[in-house]
């Protein structure tokens, strides 16, 4: 039963990372901006290899500061 959780929690994530993903590629930001936004979202990609539940987690955080135009500085 737990492994079920488990696979459907990694559904959740792989879904909403793709979400985030297509959010970032229609925001209209200096392309620095979008190369920041993106390097987060595979940092979490790649958490969510190691532990499923702290990647959901940090998506959470980084779906609420997206939402609230909440975007990193552009790298020079």
């Amino acid at each position: 039963m737990e492994h079920d959780g488990q696979l459907q929690l990694y559904a959740a994530v792989a879904g909403q990372l793709k979400e985030a993903h297509t959010k970032v590629r229609a925001l209209q930001v200096p392309e620095g901006v979008r190369m920041a936004l993106t390097r987060k979202l595979l940092v979490i990609t790649a958490a969510a290899k190691h532990d499923v539940a702290d990647a959901a987690r940090r998506l959470e955080r980084f779906n609420a500061d997206l939402d609230g135009g909440r975007f990193p500085e552009e790298e020079r």
